[in-house]
């Protein structure tokens, strides 16, 4: 685990293009939510009523499979540090995670790479989900990764073969089968039903 530096930043300054490390995100007082991508902090917003529905409905889906099996599903806010054992200047909140290796979770949230994430898109992160993240999770080893659209009302899967990824979009009324764990399958028109 990181040790926390003494005097670490109370409020991370992204003009400055100072580098921070997780100490320095962990030691952020400010009230708000932050997201380190290479040592470089980005504010987060706050989501949606649309992206909350899109959330709620995937949680349901994912949930009732999870029930009673080892992996274990966790929503956002939570911390996931992707390079925890290596640099230490990435910590990420993914809307949903999967994982299914227990060591991985710690009291602070995940210190490894989840099996799946899911990333709900929104017009003022939709880029960054699709450019920055989609190269940083193929770059960690993510075997599964969503970028789920609510406007659209679809899902984008990146399944990680090889050394890139392969996509496969899914709509509204189809099922979009789980890779990482067998047998289960996520219905859109349920996920996307209080739309």
């Amino acid at each position: 685990m990181a040790e926390l530096r003494e005097g670490g930043a109370a409020t991370p300054d992204p003009q400055h293009n100072e580098r921070y490390t997780y100490a320095d995100y962990y030691a952020w007082d400010d009230g708000k939510r932050w997201e380190l991508i290479d040592g470089i902090p980005y504010a987060m917003t706050s989501p949606s009523t649309a992206h909350q529905r899109t959330s709620r409905g995937l949680f349901r889906e994912l949930d009732a499979f999870l029930r009673g099996k080892p992996c274990e599903l966790f929503t956002a806010p939570y911390d996931v540090r992707l390079n925890a054992d290596g640099a230490d200047d990435t910590v990420v909140q993914p809307d949903l995670i999967v994982v299914c290796d227990r060591a991985k979770i710690d009291a602070r949230g995940c210190k490894g790479v989840p099996d799946l994430v899911i990333e709900i898109l929104s017009p003022s992160t939709a880029r960054h989900d699709r450019a920055v993240k989609l190269r940083l999770y193929l770059r960690a080893g993510v075997r599964e990764y969503w970028m789920v659209d609510p406007d659209e009302h679809a899902v984008h899967v990146c399944l990680l073969r090889d050394e890139g990824y392969y996509l496969a979009v899914y709509t509204e009324n189809e099922t979009v089968p789980v890779s990482i764990l067998p047998g289960c399958e996520v219905s859109l028109s349920e996920v996307f039903a209080e739309d």
